[in-house]
């Protein structure tokens, strides 16, 4: 998977957290048997940043820990025509995870686990609903948490 990380934090991720992202992103992409060239980006901001977008794109007034922008696909007014070889080449861009810093600190604290869990748990939530998955329905998250907490478990970010 082709993940761009961005970091627009004030003081600036840890290294050793961009990649723990950017491995435990990859093997959730491997998880969900998605294509080698599919594109998505992780942004780290801070609680002001992730209130703005929650306002701006939610209508809620506060700062949050993950929010995903998935990109819809499949409703083209001009759909490209092109054999399977072709199509398959073409990388198809899942949308954009932005992540408060912040909140993740705030949160391991609040739930007594390592930052690395939290940040781990955030990324993979914020994934799955780029891949499709929700949980505003109970019979969604009875598929989507079991999902989200096998690749955590398999990882080796166990709550």
């Amino acid at each position: 998977m082709d993940l761009e990380i961005y970091d627009k934090t004030k003081d600036g991720v840890d290294q050793k957290y961009i990649d723990l992202v950017e491995d435990v992103l990859q093997f959730a992409s491997k998880a969900l048997e998605l294509k080698d060239n599919t594109e998505m980006s992780v942004t780290f901001v801070n609680n002001d940043e992730i209130k703005e977008i929650n306002s701006k794109y939610r209508g809620v007034d506060r700062a949050t820990d993950v929010i995903s922008f998935a990109i819809e696909d499949g409703d083209d007014d001009f759909p490209l025509i092109m054999d399977d070889e072709m199509a398959a080449e073409i990388p198809e861009n899942i949308g954009d995870i932005f992540v408060s810093i912040d909140k993740v600190a705030e949160q391991a604290e609040f739930l007594d686990h390592s930052y690395e869990r939290e940040l781990g748990f955030l990324v993979v939530h914020g994934f799955l609903h780029l891949n499709g998955y929700d949980h505003m329905k109970q019979e969604d998250e009875d598929v989507m948490f079991p999902l989200q907490r096998k690749i955590m478990d398999d990882y080796g970010l166990k709550r």
